[in-house]
């Protein structure tokens, strides 16, 4: 690799050639795509936005062009003979923005009549699926080879519009546009079936697999390489990557910081690491805030910032499961892998997307331990759902936080009870009203669910098991140790006294820090801290 000053970070670039040619640093993961390449013919894969689906595309696309001088020095050119050249038709999603009706449809047909004026037309068809496959069959007798198909993004023109109630009107009729693009897409899509003689390769890439609204009906056996064992690296960094491509930058950074070596792995390890796609439960870190971090020198939310999931919001808006009642469990994987089309259900999506993953796997059950995967994601996603969920406009959830970690680092037991109470009151009681106890306890539970989580991106943040709408948890800082018992319409003294009778403070016997005992009730009547009692143990 490069001299670190040297060194081109491709930020935003998603051509190989570019990539190649312009001598940006590229992680070589071309071993895995030649045996991508010969082991089957029709793949999908899923993986987070932003996460390396387009330069991957690029890099396929590339290759079946028999552009040989670009894969020089890769693990490629050791292993590819023959360098043949296919016919390539590639479509990207990425650039449109589906929301406008008849931008789907005006998208296919301008690659459609561009493929068209190369290989030629038939006058037999006019819908764009069988325009296409003829497009194919002429292109497979013209050059002898069959095609590739690579498509970017498949799922964006759906996504785009999905729950959002958008309409278009065809033939003087309203429809859901959501459902239009979904039936373009497998109208076009429907081709890959009666083509299959004509095809060489194809690859779908998107962020979810849209099982149960058909659109991957027509295709003749995919296979979804999402949580391939074989394939879980082909998209993302891993550790032994990171330490070995990226050697200079990471010890820059670390000078910057005034961190050791290790101290800086371990910084970019908690926020941008932590992705699993397999049972092997090889680590995986998200590329896109990897290399704006080492262009910047600085560990910030990059990946997160680049795009608002406003989407998940809506789901979760529609679901009656909380973000706390889907994390931290075990999964089926026909649970979170295929996308159902029912807002009652958000758990596929937020997997999909990036904003949980895997983090442990159950042989003897098949399960899947679902969770946030980093402190990027964490920060931003628990922050946004915050302040979704409280509907405070006035309070600014981020700020409060800081606020809140000052009193926890400098000891001021008074000052967060003070926080937490003004916090609570700033509510407005229309979000935090429950018809009944259940719904309090809830409430309350998730409340305290969505702070400890945002604490716990700074401050090490043990919680407890969850039952009756209590949460116990453990905030733990350089100098000081707080031990929480939070009680809904009970007593200050009942909550500490459960805090002894737990032996919640014994595995901290020897430690060096001021340990804090915190019993707190909330009442719900008022919706904030009734009483707030501490007790020093050292």
């Amino acid at each position: 690799m490069e001299d670190r000053a040297m060194m081109k970070y491709p930020i935003g670039v998603q051509s190989f050639e570019k990539i190649r040619e312009d001598g940006f640093a590229y992680v070589d993961k071309t071993d895995l795509i030649y045996r991508l390449t010969h082991e089957g013919n029709i793949y999908f894969l899923s993986r987070p936005r932003r996460f390396g689906k387009s330069l991957l595309v690029s890099t396929l696309k590339n290759y079946f062009l028999g552009r040989k001088e670009l894969f020089e020095g890769l693990a490629i050119s050791s292993l590819e003979k023959e360098w043949l050249e296919y016919p390539v038709f590639h479509i990207d999603f990425n650039g449109s923005n589906f929301t406008a009706p008849g931008t789907l449809d005006a998208v296919i047909e301008g690659s459609v009549s561009q493929w068209e004026s190369q290989y030629g037309r038939s006058e037999e068809f006019t819908d764009a699926g069988r325009r296409f496959a003829y497009v194919l069959k002429k292109a497979h007798e013209q050059t002898g080879r069959r095609c590739v198909v690579l498509i970017d993004e498949y799922d964006k023109p759906m996504l785009d519009v999905l729950d959002t109630g958008y309409t278009i009107t065809v033939d003087g009729k309203q429809r859901l546009l959501e459902e239009w693009n979904r039936d373009v897409l497998k109208g076009f899509y429907s081709v890959f079936k009666a083509a299959d003689a004509d095809l060489q390769f194809v690859l779908l890439t998107g962020v979810t697999k849209f099982a149960q609204v058909s659109v991957f009906s027509g295709f003749n056996q995919p296979q979804d390489i999402s949580m391939s064992s074989d394939y879980e690296t082909l998209c993302g960094i891993t550790q032994e990557e990171l330490e070995s491509y990226f050697a200079e930058p990471i010890d820059a950074m670390a000078a910057s910081f005034g961190e050791s070596r290790e101290e800086m792995l371990s910084r970019l390890k908690r926020h941008y690491d932590g992705y699993h796609f397999s049972e092997r439960m090889t680590d995986v870190y998200n590329p896109f805030s990897l290399l704006n971090a080492f262009a910047q020198k600085a560990v910030r939310d990059y990946w997160f910032a680049s795009g608002t999931p406003t989407y998940l919001i809506r789901l979760l808006s529609h679901s009656d499961e909380n973000l706390d009642e889907l994390t931290g469990k075990y999964y089926d994987p026909s649970q979170f892998v295929d996308y159902k089309a029912d807002v009652e259900k958000p758990l596929p999506m937020i997997y999909q997307s990036g904003y949980l993953t895997i983090k442990d796997y159950r042989q003897s059950r098949n399960t899947f331990l679902l969770d946030i995967p980093n402190n990027e994601v964490k920060k931003g996603f628990v922050s946004l759902i915050a302040s979704d969920y409280f509907k405070s406009r006035s309070n600014d959830v981020g700020s409060w936080i800081q606020d809140l970690l000052d009193a926890f680092e400098d000891g001021e037991t008074d000052r967060i009870r003070d926080l937490f109470t003004s916090f609570l009151a700033d509510i407005p009681y229309t979000v935090r009203r429950r018809e009944d106890e259940r719904e309090r306890e809830r409430y309350f539970q998730y409340t305290f669910y969505l702070i400890l989580r945002m604490v716990s991106v700074y401050l090490t943040c043990v919680e407890k098991p969850q039952s009756q709408g209590r949460v116990d948890c453990i905030v733990e800082t350089p100098k000081y140790v707080y031990i929480f018992e939070f009680k809904l319409d009970g007593t200050a003294d009942e909550a500490l006294a459960q805090i002894e009778a737990k032996g919640y403070a014994r595995p901290y016997a020897a430690d060096s820090r001021t340990v804090h005992c915190i019993g707190v009730s909330f009442s719900s009547e008022t919706g904030t801290v009734g009483e707030w009692k501490s007790l020093l143990l050292k």
